[in-house]
């Protein structure tokens, strides 16, 4: 059974920094690309950053570009999200997901908060 728990998320002013973090159980990720999502109230999903298997290649929205960075560690199957800068406007629902996602491997998330 595919398992992936997001965690790291919190509440930070603007301007803050968090480190997100997904772990991946139930069979390994190591050549799938990976990649964060969020959801904010009201909105729908959307694409935030994603990171090729092989590690050399990433891409990020246009929102987060030069402020978010993605990364992996295969070994241990995780994929992280390290996010400068924060704006009120990243708040959301933070998942991960292989790329393109599979519906069946969603998370629960982690919430992240910026106050103004």
């Amino acid at each position: 059974q595919v398992q992936l728990v997001e965690s790291g998320g919190g509440l930070v002013q603007a301007g803050g920094s968090l480190r997100l973090s997904c772990a991946a159980s139930g069979r390994t990720f190591m050549n799938y690309a990976m990649g964060w999502f969020r959801q904010a109230p009201g909105k729908e999903r959307e694409f935030v950053a994603a990171i090729s298997w092989s590690v050399g290649s990433t891409s990020y929205a246009d929102s987060v570009k030069d402020r978010f960075t993605i990364s992996r560690d295969n070994a241990k199957n995780s994929v992280y999200l390290q996010m400068n800068n924060l704006k009120p406007e990243d708040t959301a629902v933070y998942y991960c997901n292989k790329v393109p996602p599979n519906n069946g491997y969603w998370g629960r998330g982690t919430q992240v908060t910026v106050s103004s």
